[in-house]
């Protein structure tokens, strides 16, 4: 396969080089991008919206929309798959998915 060609100027990595990201903080965003695909995908499957999964979990439309987006925190993020009746071991999964 050749190899890509990059513009001049620019350089290639990773966005972890790009952010200058500690390995903590890269799995920390792994981690959180995949509990918000979870909470986005479980509350899509159960055919709820934004607000109805905000009455839910006592919050707004527009911090699950947040929350959707890897932006909350991750006690939030946690609180939402639960409400979506997410299990301990499904959300276990979730982390590994993320390592």
């Amino acid at each position: 396969m050749p190899k890509k060609k990059i513009p001049k100027g620019w350089t290639e990595g990773t966005v972890q080089e790009l952010l200058g990201l500690t390995d903590a903080e890269a799995a920390i965003v792994e981690l959180r991008l995949h509990l918000a695909e979870g909470v986005r995908e479980r509350r899509r499957a159960k055919r709820l919206t934004q607000a109805e999964l905000a009455e839910k979990i006592h919050s707004t439309q527009p911090r699950v929309a947040k929350l959707e987006q890897a932006e909350g925190s991750l006690e939030m993020l946690l609180r939402a798959l639960f409400a979506l009746g997410t299990s301990r071991k499904e959300v276990a999964k979730l982390f590994a998915s993320a390592a």
